[in-house]
């Protein structure tokens, strides 16, 4: 904040060559392009009574509006892996498939929990603590139910003999998540860092994980497709459910430190 009288303490900081702390909030030590220096950011996460001046409150809006823009892109990501992945995986048989499939519907779920804090935030209205942490209850079952679900039919269908066919289409999938996810990991996660939004920035946490397993699943179904190797969609789902177990271990910690 800005004083007509506060010439010394101006020039000061520009002598130590802090030029941003001119803008600087003397409550919360927020700047005025940024929350990451906030010392109080529960009191003030969301600007509803925010100390700061209007040029950080617009600044806020705005990049929280921004978020808004990358939630809305990956939810529409998450619903082609959703019905992609689990329609594909289902007419080829592949494990793998399906199984990111059915991660990709849990990460839309909390996608949405995410897009509707962001929403409350732009409109300066508190988010509900317990709708928060009923979504993350949820969320986190989803988890737990997804590993035996894919993995006792994983293990059923090589005990039995099905070899999974290639599928085309499913490499086209993990190609466009291999693509989109490193764009919504870096800017979830920048808007979250300067924001102190923490459920935007465990959503970058997931974006990066979801990387990870697309670049599982893709080397699976090339491997499948062009080598002729059926088993590496095991592989592949083994490798998927892991990234999933550790999610849910995640998730199950995190709900019971609250």
């Amino acid at each position: 904040m800005m004083n007509s009288g506060g010439g010394v303490g101006a020039g000061s900081s520009l002598a130590f060559g802090v030029s941003s702390s001119l803008s600087s909030c003397q409550t919360c030590g927020c700047g005025e392009k940024s929350c990451e220096a906030c010392r109080i950011p529960r009191d003030c996460s969301n600007c509803t009574s925010c100390c700061c001046n209007t040029a950080h409150q617009s600044w806020r809006h705005a990049r929280v509006g921004n978020g808004i823009r990358v939630e809305y892109l990956s939810s529409a990501w998450m619903l082609v892996e959703v019905f992609g992945s689990i329609g594909f995986g289902a007419i080829a048989g592949s494990f793998a498939l399906l199984a990111f499939g059915g991660d990709s519907l849990i990460e839309l779920i909390s996608g949405i929990a995410v897009l509707t804090g962001l929403r409350k935030d732009s409109s300066l209205s508190r988010t509900s603590e317990a709708h928060d942490k009923r979504t993350e209850q949820f969320t986190s079952l989803l988890l737990f139910a997804l590993i035996p679900v894919i993995g006792l039919g994983a293990v059923y269908s090589y005990i039995t003999g099905l070899k999974p066919q290639g599928s085309p289409l499913g490499i086209a999938i993990a190609v466009g998540a291999v693509i989109v996810m490193p764009y919504l990991y870096v800017q979830k996660k920048r808007i979250g860092r300067e924001t102190r939004s923490l459920p935007l920035s465990i959503d970058a946490i997931e974006s990066v994980t979801c990387l990870f397993m697309a670049l599982a699943l893709l080397g699976g179904l090339l491997a499948e497709y062009f080598l002729g190797l059926w088993w590496a969609d095991y592989m592949a789902t083994a490798v998927i459910l892991g990234f999933v177990a550790r999610e849910a271990v995640e998730s199950y910690h995190e709900l019971h430190e609250e």
